[in-house]
C-alpha cells in the first residue's frame, strides 16, 4: 500500500548556485536562506548520511528536517540556527554577511588570526627553549 502524493507540495529546486558565496552575499544582499544555508552545510559538513547525522545531533533535529536543510529545501529555525552557529565557523560567517554585519566578521577572522599567532609562538618558544637545554649535552 503506497500513500497518497496529494496534499504534499514540494518547492521547486531554483537551480541557483553560489560558487563564490562570500564575495557574492558582500556585494549584494540578493539571497535565498535556505539555499546559502544548503551551499555552507555541505562544504562544512559533506553530503553523506553521516553530515546528517552529525547536524541532527547538534540541533536535536530530525531526519527529515536535516535533509531538507542540506538539499535546500527548508532553512533552520532560529533556534537551530544558533545551535549550527555554535558548531560551524563557517555558519556563523554566512549567519554574520546575510545579517549585514561584515565588520563583526572582520573583528572575528582577527581574533582568530591573533590566536593562531601566539600558538605559533609558544611553540616557536618551546622548541627553542628544548634547543637551548639539548645543545650543551651533545658536545
Amino acid at each position: 500500500m503506497s500513500f497518497p502524493k496529494k496534499g504534499r507540495n514540494f518547492r521547486p529546486i531554483s537551480g541557483k548556485s553560489f560558487p563564490n558565496l562570500h564575495a557574492k552575499m558582500a556585494a549584494s544582499g540578493d539571497y535565498n536562506i535556505a539555499t546559502v544555508i544548503a551551499e555552507t552545510l555541505r562544504q562544512t559538513f559533506g553530503g553523506t548520511r553521516g553530515a546528517i547525522k552529525t547536524v541532527m545531533a547538534f540541533t536535536g533535529a530530525g531526519e527529515r528536517a536535516v535533509k531538507n536543510w542540506f538539499e535546500g529545501k527548508n532553512a533552520p529555525n532560529g533556534e537551530n540556527l544558533i545551535e549550527l552557529a555554535r558548531h560551524s565557523d563557517e555558519i556563523l560567517e554566512v549567519f554574520l554577511l546575510m545579517s549585514g554585519r561584515g565588520d563583526v566578521l572582520s573583528a572575528k577572522k582577527l581574533v582568530d588570526a591573533r590566536d593562531k599567532l601566539v600558538e605559533m609562538l609558544d611553540m616557536i618558544h618551546q622548541l627553542q627553549g628544548n634547543d637551548k637545554t639539548e645543545s650543551p649535552n651533545q658536545d
